[in-house]
């Protein structure tokens, strides 16, 4: 910084017939630079940029608890005041930018960014010393900063919750869900491992996202590390697989996806969560026999027609996937799952 003006090296751009910038911007100015008033924002202007606080601690966490592999895009920024851009070594497109410390900044892109570097840097102050880019551009009096929001963020599409598994190498919950997939045969050939939902023309049974929330139950309270985590997990569906005829079935290319999927709950997000959770409880009560408790599950009707599913898993007729049906759903489940063997099969309430 220097002559009252934040000074960054910087790249010059041609975007819509204007000049813009890219600047190397130390972590250390970030909250700094960014720290006007809401309250000299207009009213529609101040409505985009509320900030979700409850964000910021868990992209705090994460500078923090990665601080050799964070990852970070670009800030993008509308400054009302004068940029002045310096050349270096005759290059008209690499040099400097010189910014008036007195100039109104707006993120347009990257607030929640802004406030967890904040938050971060005053847990570990070494980060003050690294970078992150900032794209600038000039917007006399913040006129087109609005517009600039609304285009940013038009055609922004949030990955789904099985694309950011599939890619997520980091969180224990995503590595055991992929070894899930890759080892238990029946989850191997019939995941959908991109999207939320299956097609209908799809041949799968599953998504990744709703064996990795099944999964999540299933491991609740298990003290041990992730290698045994996922070896128990792979044995649980494994065993799982053998009680549940309709994905043989298609496993074995008896049956088609489509049918059971159209005539069976067997393979809802809503019942491999309950299962999920059905098997947490049998392997805490039954470390050592949890296997035979699983078999338990042979005895249920999993047909869509099966009467006891109203208010479990349909509501007017239509699958209700919510708090309230998936804790009814994993209840009844677990019930069954803990009954000793021998014990009334349960018949009369399944039909």
């Amino acid at each position: 910084m220097n002559n009252a003006s934040f000074v960054f090296p910087a790249v010059k751009g041609i975007q819509a017939k204007r000049e813009y910038f890219t600047a190397m911007v130390p972590l250390e100015i970030i909250p700094k630079i960014f720290q006007f008033s809401d309250e000299e924002l207009p009213a529609e202007i101040k409505a985009q940029r509320v900030l979700n606080k409850a964000r910021i601690p868990e992209i705090r966490d994460y500078i923090i608890n990665n601080p050799d592999s964070y990852v970070f895009s670009s800030l993008t920024v509308s400054v009302d005041g004068d940029m002045i851009f310096e050349p270096i070594d005759g290059n008209a497109m690499i040099g400097q930018i010189s910014i008036p410390m007195n100039a109104r900044f707006l993120i347009n892109d990257g607030q929640h960014r802004r406030a967890a570097i904040a938050e971060a840097i005053k847990v570990n102050p070494a980060l003050k010393d690294e970078h992150i880019s900032v794209v600038f551009y000039h917007d006399k009096g913040l006129k087109a900063s609005q517009q600039m929001f609304s285009d940013l963020n038009r055609y922004a599409i949030r990955p789904t919750k099985s694309i950011n598994i599939l890619f997520n190498s980091r969180e224990e919950s995503s590595i055991i869900a992929k070894e899930v997939v890759r080892e238990v045969a029946v989850f191997a050939g019939w995941t959908e491992k991109e999207k939320t939902t299956v097609s209908n023309r799809s041949k799968a049974l599953f998504t990744l996202s709703a064996i990795s929330t099944a999964t999540i139950e299933l491991l609740k309270n298990i003290k041990s590390d992730t290698p045994e985590k996922t070896k128990l997990a792979i044995e649980f569906w494994n065993e799982v697989a053998l009680q549940m005829p309709e994905w043989l079935a298609v496993m074995r290319q008896e049956k088609k996806s489509s049918d059971v999927r159209s005539g069976s709950i067997c393979s809802l997000s809503i019942t491999l969560a309950a299962i999920g959770h059905g098997g947490n409880k049998i392997i805490l009560t039954y470390p050592q026999e949890w296997k035979k408790q699983v078999r338990n599950l042979e005895k249920v009707d999993w047909k869509k027609e099966n009467p006891v599913w109203n208010d479990l898993v349909f509501v007017n007729g239509r699958v209700a996937a919510n708090r309230s049906t998936q804790k009814a759903l994993s209840a009844y489940i677990e019930k069954i799952m803990m009954e000793e063997i021998g014990e009334n099969n349960g018949e009369s309430d399944q039909r």
